[in-house]
């Protein structure tokens, strides 16, 4: 039958079916993660154990050399599971939603910062106005933790300084949050939000490469929209728009 033939309600059950497949390719794909990154998970763990016990058995037979090999060996296993747990979280990102609480965006940046417990030289600054929102705070607060975590790890020294401001509009949030360190050329700011994504080398920076889209999966799945500025050698700002009631202190 032509499209243009057909009735008002064999259209809307058509969409509706849609969704419903949808709806279970989503889930379907989400079950796949789940299993495959947790059947993975054991033979990892069973990798890192034996190069641990052989190296233990041999004890001084083992020359400098081959002690460098086993230990760059549990590397990466770990580096694989960081990857699983990357891969994990950015798979819950899109589905998993809490109730709206009070959160109050100043305290919950300074708590964020005492988690990723930087060197001492490291500074958080935040803007006048942070505000307090009714909003979901898990996500909330992994956008913030991979925002700051990312500014500390690839800063390229110790002093590095991080400012988080906000700016309220009739309808959303807009935050930055910049810092000082070694910026980002104008050709990756698309690339970096891709999963898996570093534009340093593992052996020097350690990550999964998931931060970034976990973000943007996190904010777009909210309405919102996230972005980057930065050249190389001026320091990156991240900006994202966040949804949620401000609520105000009695």
């Amino acid at each position: 039958m032509d499209d243009s033939l057909k009735t008002k309600d064999e259209l809307l059950a058509e969409v509706q079916g849609l969704r419903k497949a949808l709806r279970q390719n989503s889930a379907d794909l989400d079950q796949f993660t789940y299993v495959a990154s947790h059947d993975l998970r054991a033979p990892l763990r069973g990798i890192s154990n034996l190069s641990q016990w052989l190296e233990e058995d041999l004890g001084p037979q083992v020359g400098p050399g081959a002690r460098k090999q086993l230990e760059l060996l549990r590397g990466r296993v770990q580096r694989m599971e960081a990857m699983l747990d990357g891969l994990l979280e950015y798979s819950r990102a899109g589905r998993v939603r809490q109730t709206p609480e009070p959160v109050e965006v100043g305290r919950l940046l300074h708590d964020v910062m005492a988690r990723l417990a930087p060197g001492p030289s490291a500074r958080l600054e935040t803007g006048p106005g942070m505000p307090v929102l009714v909003t979901e705070r898990a996500a909330l607060e992994q956008v913030f933790l991979h925002l700051l975590s990312n500014a500390l790890k690839h800063a390229g020294r110790e002093d590095v300084r991080i400012r988080v401001e906000v700016e309220a509009t009739s309808a959303v949030h807009h935050f930055s949050v910049a810092d000082d360190g070694q910026g980002i050329a104008p050709r990756y700011h698309e690339k970096i939000w891709s999963p898996f994504q570093t534009l340093v080398s593992r052996d020097k920076v350690e990550g999964a490469g998931m931060g970034l889209s976990v973000v943007k999966k996190l904010v777009e799945g909210r309405g919102g929209q996230a972005w980057v500025q930065s050249a190389e050698g001026t320091g990156t700002t991240f900006h994202f728009t966040w949804p949620g009631s401000e609520e105000r202190l009695a």
